[in-house]
């Protein structure tokens, strides 16, 4: 059977990517599995061609760029491209896996708009802005400055939450995981029938949102 496809797309900061893998590795009945994204980075320590990426030059990105060959893409720093091509989520969509898109709110929306029905989209929302400048300031890890890009682009991303087919709030974590839970559970049975299989890949985020 088909597989579907699951958009989570939220500010940095406002706990996604914990509740991606804590649905990845709680839930493998949902047979979630990142895309494999192409990345025109070098590739770091282990990682290999096809497995944690698909690793392009910058003029390899840019012809399939021109040829119409990303389902997304982003270049976060002059001659860095992040994307996402049609023909590995198709791949990944025959071979029955419900796959997970851990993308920007255009990524995100841009997604939904090519698949419609097949795709659910979901936007994780921080409970204030306030709340989220304490979450990043919490983690120690960004300057002053970078905190004050995050937020900025926080505001921003924020405008585009109605456009998503779902809101979670993450005021409580736990909670905002049953919630995400429970939509893509409806989705999955209600829409299309929840698949089931012993082979569920290994989960795997692409980097992008840490560039900033």
């Amino acid at each position: 059977m088909r597989g579907k496809l699951i958009i989570i797309s939220a500010p940095s900061g406002t706990g996604k990517s914990t509740i991606i893998g804590w649905l990845m590795r709680e839930h493998p009945e949902l047979n979630l599995a990142f895309s494999i994204s192409c990345t025109s980075r070098a590739p770091r320590g282990t990682e290999q061609n096809g497995v944690e990426y698909f690793f392009l030059t910058p003029e390899e990105f840019r012809q399939r760029i021109d040829n119409d060959e990303f389902l997304e893409y982003e270049e976060v720093y002059e001659g860095r491209f992040y994307g996402t091509l049609k023909a590995q989520v198709e791949r990944q969509l025959e071979a029955g896996q419900n796959v997970v898109f851990d993308v920007d709110v255009k990524g995100g929306v841009n997604i939904k708009k090519y698949y419609g029905d097949e795709a659910l989209s979901i936007f994780i929302q921080p409970p204030s802005i306030a709340e989220l400048r304490k979450r990043l300031e919490g983690r120690g890890t960004d300057a002053p400055e970078v905190i004050d890009q995050r937020i900025a682009r926080a505001e921003f991303e924020l405008t585009f939450a109605d456009k998503f087919d779902k809101i979670v709030v993450n005021d409580d974590l736990a909670q905002a995981e049953q919630d995400a839970l429970l939509e893509i559970k409806k989705f999955l049975f209600t829409v299309y029938g929840l698949q089931s299989t012993d082979d569920h890949p290994a989960s795997h985020s692409d980097d992008r949102s840490n560039q900033l």
